[in-house]
C-alpha cells in the first residue's frame, strides 16, 4: 500500500480522465460537425478531429504497448475501431475519414516519418552491412513481389496486371522501427543477426521504393496511353535509382557546406527548419521526376548526418533526430489512425475479402522466410533473421495509401475491399513479429 499503490491509483483517476473526455468529445462530434455549414471558422472542425484522433493514438498505443505490442499497432487498430463505429449505429466520426485538412496532416506525417527514418541510418551504415544485407534485402524484395503478383493473380484475376503489381510491391516493404524496437526490448540489438536485420531492412526500404517508384511510373504511363514496353519500365527504373543515387551524391557533397552556412544564423530554430527544408525540397523533385514524394524524403534522411549539422550540436543545441521528434510524434498518429479508419469492416463480410487478407499475410511471412537463405555470415541465425524482416507496419500502410490515390481509367488501383485486406495483412505480421522475434533470438546465447 506504498508507492506502488499511489501510482496505480493516479493511474487509475487519469485513465478515468481520459476515457471521459474522449467519450464527451464522441457525443460532441457530431453536433460540431453539423455547424460547419455555418459561419463557424472552419479551423475549429479541424482541431476537433485532431482531438480526437490524437487521444485515440495515445490510448491505443498505450493499450498496445502493455500487450507487449508496437505502440503503432495499437494506434492502427484505435483507427479501426473508430472508423466502423457506423456498423454500430454511430456516424459522428464518419467526416473525418474525407476531411482534406486531416488528410494531408497525414500526407505531411507519411513524409515526416520517412525522413525520421532515413535519419537513423546513413549512407556509410549502408556500404558497411555487407553481402549478407545485400543478399536478404534482395531476396525480401524480389520472392514477396512474385508471391504478392501471384496472390492477386489468383484472387483477383479481373483486376489486371496493374493491381497485382501494386499488391507484389506491398508486399516488399519492412517496418525498420519495429524491428529494431523488439531488438533494443530484448537487449540484442548489438548482435549478428540484428546487424543484418538492420543493415537488410534499410536496403530493402530502398530498394520497395525504387520498386514502387516503377509500378506507379508504369501506372501513370498507362493513363496517358503509353506503352509497357521493356524499354519504358528501364527508363523508369533508371530514373528512380538515378533520383537516389544522384540525390544521396549530391547531398553528402552540399548538405554539409548548406548547414555551415545556416549556422551562422543566430534566431532559434534554425537547424529543424533547415532540415525540415531540405526534406520537402527533395520529396517535390522526387514528385517532379515521376516519384513518390516519399522516396525524396526517405533521401534527404539517409543524407544528413550529425556531422553535417555540428555546428549547431556544438553549441548546445539538440540533433536533428531529438528536434524532429515532437513534430512526428504529433503527425505520424494521424497517419495511422486514418488508415485504420479507413479499413471498412463490412467489406470482410465477403468470403473473397478474407480469402484474399490471409492469402496476403501467408505470402508475407514465407517470402520474407526466404530472404533468410541470404545470410552467408557464419554464425548468424537465419530462422530469426527471417523472422525479424516479417513486418510491414507503416511502410506497408505508405504504400497501400499510395494504391488508394491511383487510377487507371477512373478506377482505383486499390479499392477499399483490397485495402482492407493489405491493413489485415500488415496488423497480422506486425503482431507476429515480436513474440516469435523473442522466442528466436531466446535459442541462441547472448554474445
Amino acid at each position: 500500500m506504498g508507492h506502488a499503490s499511489k501510482r496505480l491509483s493516479a493511474f487509475a483517476i487519469g485513465g478515468a480522465a481520459v476515457l471521459l473526455s474522449f467519450a464527451f468529445l464522441l457525443v460532441a462530434a457530431p453536433a460540431h460537425a453539423s455547424e460547419g455549414g455555418g459561419h463557424a471558422d472552419p479551423v475549429a472542425l479541424v482541431a476537433l478531429w485532431l482531438v480526437v484522433i490524437l487521444l485515440a493514438a495515445k490510448l491505443g498505443g498505450d493499450l498496445a504497448v502493455r500487450l507487449g505490442q508496437p505502440a503503432v499497432l495499437g494506434e492502427l487498430v484505435i483507427g479501426v475501431i473508430l472508423g466502423n463505429l457506423a456498423l454500430v449505429g454511430y456516424t459522428g466520426l464518419e467526416p473525418i475519414k474525407t476531411d482534406p485538412f486531416i488528410d494531408m496532416f497525414a500526407r505531411v506525417g507519411v513524409l515526416v516519418l520517412l525522413f525520421e527514418v532515413g535519419l537513423e541510418s546513413t549512407v556509410g551504415q549502408m556500404l558497411k552491412v555487407g553481402w549478407s544485407a545485400l543478399l536478404v534485402a534482395t531476396l525480401g524484395v524480389i520472392v514477396p513481389f512474385g508471391l504478392g503478383w501471384g496472390v492477386g493473380a489468383w484472387l483477383l484475376p479481373d483486376k489486371g496486371p496493374y493491381v497485382h503489381a501494386f499488391i507484389g510491391a506491398t508486399l516488399t516493404a519492412t517496418s525498420v522501427g519495429i524491428t529494431a524496437r523488439v531488438l533494443k526490448d530484448i537487449g540484442r540489438s548489438q548482435s549478428n543477426e540484428a546487424r543484418v536485420i538492420l543493415g537488410a531492412a534499410v536496403i530493402d526500404d530502398v530498394l520497395g521504393l525504387v520498386i514502387l517508384a516503377v509500378v506507379t511510373g508504369i501506372i501513370g504511363a498507362a493513363n496517358l496511353g503509353g506503352s509497357l514496353a521493356v524499354g519504358d519500365v528501364a527508363l523508369i527504373l533508371g530514373k528512380a535509382a538515378g533520383f537516389l543515387v544522384v540525390a544521396l551524391f549530391l547531398g553528402v557533397v552540399f548538405s554539409r557546406r548548406l548547414f555551415a552556412l545556416a549556422s551562422k544564423l543566430k534566431a532559434r530554430g534554425v537547424l529543424l527548419a533547415i532540415g525540415l527544408a531540405f526534406c520537402f525540397l527533395l520529396s517535390w523533385l522526387a514528385n517532379v521526376i515521376g516519384l513518390a514524394p516519399i522516396v525524396g524524403a526517405f533521401a534527404a534522411g539517409l543524407i544528413l548526418e550529425e556531422a553535417h549539422y555540428r555546428d549547431f550540436v556544438d553549441r548546445g543545441e539538440h540533433g536533428l533526430e531529438e528536434l524532429i521528434h515532437p513534430i512526428s510524434s504529433f503527425l505520424v498518429p494521424i497517419f495511422f489512425v486514418l488508415m485504420g479508419m479507413r479499413t471498412d469492416l463490412r467489406s470482410f463480410a465477403n468470403p473473397s475479402v478474407l480469402g484474399l487478407a490471409g492469402a496476403l499475410t501467408v505470402a508475407a511471412i514465407i517470402g520474407k522466410q526466404a530472404c533468410s537463405l541470404g545470410v552467408l555470415t557464419k554464425g548468424v541465425d537465419r530462422l530469426s533473421v527471417g523472422i525479424g524482416m516479417i513486418p510491414r507496419g507503416e511502410v506497408g500502410l505508405i504504400f497501400a495509401n499510395i494504391g488508394l490515390a491511383l487510377s487507371i481509367g477512373g478506377r482505383r488501383i486499390v479499392d477499399d475491399a483490397t485495402f482492407s485486406a493489405v491493413v489485415v495483412m500488415v496488423i497480422a505480421t506486425t503482431m507476429v513479429t515480436p513474440p516469435a522475434l523473442k522466442w528466436s533470438l531466446g535459442r541462441t546465447p547472448k554474445l
